[in-house]
C-alpha cells in the first residue's frame, strides 16, 4: 500500500499499522508482546475495564475484526471474501501454518501467502476506522464545563454507573447457598434460620458473581434483622421462562421497614433484574426478585482461546447464554453440572480429547441427551457421529453454520 494510497485515501492505513496488525495477529496469544504493541493505546477503550489489560482487549478487537472480514451467507461470487475469512480464521485462530491451510482450501501456497495478505490488509483497515482520537480535552472547552464536583464522583448513581457487569450463565442455587452461609453466624445470633426450597435441577440465569452475591447478602442481613421468631423463607421457582426469587419474613416491628434501598435497587436493575416489596396476608412481607429470562444454555468447550471467544460473540444477541472451557476436564465437570442446553465440542485438546468427553457424556445419563455438536479439523463425521455426536461441522466454523445448527436443533430461534 502506497503513501499516495494513504494520502488519497485516509480510511486506507499506513503501511506501518498494516505491520503491527500482522504481528499482532502473529502473536494473538502473547498477550504480553499484545500489551506493548502501540496498536494496543491505538485501540483502547475509552473505559478500560479494571480486570482487562489493554493486550487482552486488543485481542477481542483482532477476533471482532476477523470476524467481520466474513462475507456471510452471500452468492458465491464472492468466494474470494471466504478465502480470506478462512484463511484467517486458519492461520490466526486456529494457528496452523500457511502451507497446511492452503492444503485445507485447495490452493497453492502462493495464493494463500497472497490472499493472506489481503485478508490481514482487511483487517488492517476496519481496525483503522476503530483507533482512539487523540486524547485530550476538546477544544473550545472551558475549565467549569469539564470539572465534575466530588459530591457528583462519589454519589452512589455514578459509582454504579461505572460499574461493567461481566455477566454470565450460572447455577444461581450455589450462589443462594453461599449468601446464606455468610449470614450465618447473624441468623444464629437472631436464632433464626431461612426455611429453603429449591428446585433439584440447576436453575441457570446471567449473572455477575460479586454482584449477585453482595445484593444475596445484603437481603437476607436485612430480613434476619427485621424478621420475628417465625422464620422467614426462601422459594426459588422456575415457570416456563421466568425464574422467581421470593423471600417472605414477618417483621418484628409494625409497619413497611424498606429493605430494598437505592444501593440494592440499581445494582439489581444493572443485571436486568426486576425487585419489589410487598406486603402479603397476616402481617407477611415478601422480597420477590424476577431474574432474566430463562435463556438456553450453550457449552463451548475447545482448547483454542481465540476461537472459543468467537463462538462466544457469534452466539451474543440469540437468546442464549454461552459457557466457555478451554480444558477438556474442566468442560466435562460444567456439563454435568449445570446440564447446559448444548454443548459445542473441539476434538484434539491436550489431556482429555474430545472423543473421550463425547463418550463420556454419553455414557452419563443425566448428559447422554444434550445436543453435541463436534467441531474439529479432522474431517470424520462418520466416527463423531458414531460415538454420539448430534452434528459434525469441520473447521473453520463460521457464524452463519453454528447459528443454523443451533436453530435446527431448536436451541436458538
Amino acid at each position: 500500500m502506497s503513501q499516495d494510497e494513504t494520502l488519497l485515501h485516509p480510511t486506507v492505513p499506513p503501511e506501518e499499522f498494516v505491520e503491527q496488525v500482522k504481528q499482532a495477529l502473529e502473536h494473538l496469544y502473547d498477550f504480553t508482546f499484545l500489551q506493548r504493541l502501540p496498536l494496543a493505546e491505538a485501540l483502547a477503550p475509552a473505559r478500560p475495564q479494571a480486570n482487562q489489560t489493554l493486550g487482552h482487549h486488543l485481542r477481542r478487537e483482532l477476533i471482532t475484526a476477523i470476524e467481520a472480514v466474513s462475507p456471510g451467507p452471500r452468492s458465491a461470487s464472492l468466494a474470494s471474501d471466504a478465502r480470506l475469512y478462512n484463511l484467517l480464521q486458519l492461520r490466526y485462530i486456529e494457528g496452523i501454518t500457511v502451507q497446511d491451510a492452503a492444503n485445507r482450501l485447495g490452493l497453492s501456497a502462493r495464493q494463500a501467502h497472497r490472499s493472506l495478505r489481503r485478508g490481514e490488509e482487511s483487517v488492517a483497515a476496519i481496525l483503522w476506522s476503530r483507533r482512539r482520537p487523540e486524547a485530550g480535552k476538546p477544544a473550545g472547552e472551558s475549565e467549569e464545563e469539564t470539572a465534575v464536583s466530588a459530591r457528583e464522583l462519589s454519589s452512589v448513581a455514578a459509582e454504579i454507573s461505572l460499574l461493567e457487569p461481566h455477566l454470565e450463565p450460572l447455577d444461581v442455587r450455589g450462589l443462594l447457598h453461599e449468601a446464606l452461609r455468610a449470614v450465618a453466624p447473624l441468623a444464629q445470633q437472631h436464632e433464626l434460620a431461612f426455611a429453603v426450597q429449591m428446585p433439584a435441577e440447576p436453575v441457570v440465569v446471567s449473572v455477575d458473581t460479586a454482584v449477585a452475591r453482595q445484593i444475596f447478602v445484603s437481603l437476607f442481613s436485612r430480613i434476619l434483622r427485621l424478621a420475628a421468631e417465625e422464620p422467614p423463607t426462601l422459594r426459588l421457582t422456575v415457570r416456563q421462562d421466568q425464574v422467581t426469587l421470593a423471600l417472605a419474613y414477618t417483621p418484628g416491628q409494625p409497619g413497611d421497614t424498606p429493605i430494598i434501598d437505592q444501593v440494592i435497587d440499581q445494582l439489581a436493575a444493572r443485571l436486568g433484574w426486576v425487585m419489589r416489596q410487598e406486603r402479603g396476608v397476616n402481617g407477611r412481607q415478601a422480597i420477590v426478585v424476577n431474574f432474566t429470562g430463562y435463556s438456553a444454555v450453550i457449552l463451548v468447550v475447545d482448547d483454542n482461546e481465540g476461537l472459543v471467544e468467537l463462538l462466544d460473540r457469534y452466539l451474543s444477541g440469540h437468546d442464549c447464554r454461552v459457557i466457555t472451557s478451554t480444558s477438556g476436564p474442566e468442560g466435562l465437570k460444567l456439563a454435568q453440572e449445570l446440564l447446559p442446553d448444548a454443548i459445542i465440542l473441539d476434538v484434539m485438546m491436550p489431556g482429555a480429547s474430545g472423543w473421550e468427553i463425547l463418550q463420556t457424556l454419553r455414557s452419563q445419563p443425566q448428559t447422554a441427551t444434550i445436543p453435541i455438536i463436534v467441531c474439529s479439523v479432522f474431517n470424520d463425521p462418520e466416527l463423531a457421529h458414531s460415538l454420539g455426536a448430534t452434528r459434525f461441522h469441520s473447521k473453520p466454523i463460521t457464524r452463519d453454520t453454528i447459528l443454523s445448527t443451533l436453530r435446527e436443533l431448536e436451541i436458538v430461534r
